[in-house]
């Protein structure tokens, strides 16, 4: 499975952006999706996941209620539709699949990994 991230960039706090995770290769719908973040000094953090099949979605305390993950089965794509965002949300943020029909919190378990997008979030 290969997984490419796009949409990061920089905004001022309190604005929006939308993370995008296009699937290739051996992906399907026995699979749940992740976005994680990471910054120079804290390890990498679980931020939302979502269920291919069925759509079930989790998310973090930090970020409920302000991010969304949803996903396109006519695109193999998931995104990460980010508002109200604050500074303290400012890290590399990265998009990961795991084989299953449950979601983990747990970066270990999933298998395949993109090679992380930044987001900037100014004050």
């Amino acid at each position: 499975v290969q997984l490419v991230e796009s949409g990061g960039g920089l905004v001022q706090a309190g604005g929006s952006l939308r993370l995008s995770c296009a699937a290739s290769g051996r992906a399907s719908s026995s699979y749940a999706m992740g976005w994680f973040r990471q910054t120079p000094v804290n390890e990498r953090e679980f931020v939302a996941a979502i269920v291919w099949s069925g759509g079930n979605t989790y998310y973090s305390d930090s970020v409920k209620g302000r991010f969304t993950i949803s996903r396109d089965d006519t695109k193999n794509t998931v995104y990460l539709q980010m508002n109200s965002l604050k500074p303290e949300d400012t890290a590399v943020y990265y998009c990961a699949a795991k084989g299953g029909t449950y979601y983990s919190s747990s970066r270990y378990e999933y298998d395949y990994w993109g090679q992380g997008t930044q987001v900037t979030v100014s004050s």
